[in-house]
């Protein structure tokens, strides 16, 4: 079975601008998401993983309901949030079915939360995971336990699992595109490149800081787009995600690895959101079964 995936950052719930005027730009974000179907070569979509779902919940969970009915998706339960700028899943049960476990346990040990909801998957020896993640943009370091936490809980019903969301943090590898620091806001530059060793005067080189990437890498993840791009080399693969960097990112735990294709970021409408998309394909029959193991 094919599973298109599509993962977006909604930017203020896809319902107010960045100063908390109203600005509904979900019609807009529905037409990016139903449309990376095709960017990926696919008949429709069947898990979105969505982060800052802000203000769902409210009225009754009246934008859930509304993304449900115009996707024609289900939806997994927000995920908890300290914050308020929680994560969702949506999915298609025409394709996984309805979901297996959803468990949000730690999920507020994340400023944003996390939570892991699970689907059995004919021919899988274990439930297949979904994990939408936004970790933290005011500390590495912060980010950096948040990651372990994810990847931990992602692992919760087993080795088949998809974290993706707005990462924050640049890409794991330091074969990757360095970021515009051109466009880095100072207090970007404070939280995504490393702290330098002496003094630092503004215009010193930087150096973006990979540890919350490299340690999703350390916990057996691989980073879709990176591990696409190893194969072809074809460089559209890494485009930034958002103004100076590739922060929003797909990972997959090791068996998805060969199971993975039609990677594209998706940057239309253009007022969807501060952020662009990603869709990316799993085949299912693809996924590697000879080392199952459960989570103790």
């Amino acid at each position: 079975m094919d599973l298109t995936v599509v993962v977006q950052n909604l930017g203020h719930g896809g319902l107010k601008d960045g100063d908390g005027n109203p600005e509904d730009r979900w019609p807009k974000l529905a037409e990016r998401i139903e449309g990376a179907a095709e960017v990926a070569g696919a008949d429709h979509v069947d898990v979105v993983m969505l982060c800052e779902v802000v203000g769902w919940h409210l009225y009754g969970h009246k934008q859930l309901a509304r993304a449900k009915k115009d996707l024609g998706l289900d939806a997994a339960p927000l995920a908890p949030s300290r914050s308020g700028y929680g994560t969702g899943l949506l999915f298609r049960p025409e394709s996984l079915g309805a979901w297996a476990r959803h468990n949000p346990d730690f999920g507020k040990e994340a400023l944003h939360g996390l939570a892991v909801t699970s689907f059995e998957i004919p021919g899988l020896p274990a439930p297949l995971s979904f994990l939408p993640v936004h970790f933290t943009p005011f500390s590495a370091e912060q980010a950096l336990i948040e990651a372990n936490y994810a990847a931990t809980r992602g692992y919760k019903y087993g080795p088949f699992a998809v974290l993706a969301g707005d990462v924050n943090y640049a890409p794991a590898s330091v074969r990757s595109p360095q970021p515009d620091f051109s466009e880095m806001r100072p207090y970007n530059v404070g939280s995504r490149t490393l702290l330098p060793s002496g003094d630092f005067v503004p215009g010193d080189a930087l150096e973006p800081d990979r540890r919350v990437t490299r340690k999703l890498a350390h916990n057996g993840f691989i980073d879709v787009a990176w591990h696409l791009f190893e194969q072809t080399k074809d460089e559209v693969l890494l485009a930034p995600t958002g103004t100076d960097d590739r922060i929003d990112q797909a990972w997959v735990s090791g068996p998805l690895a060969g199971a993975v294709s039609n990677y594209h970021v998706l940057a239309t409408p253009a007022e969807a959101s501060d952020h662009h998309g990603l869709v990316f394909r799993i085949d299912t029959d693809a996924i590697d079964v000879t080392r199952p193991w459960a989570y103790r």
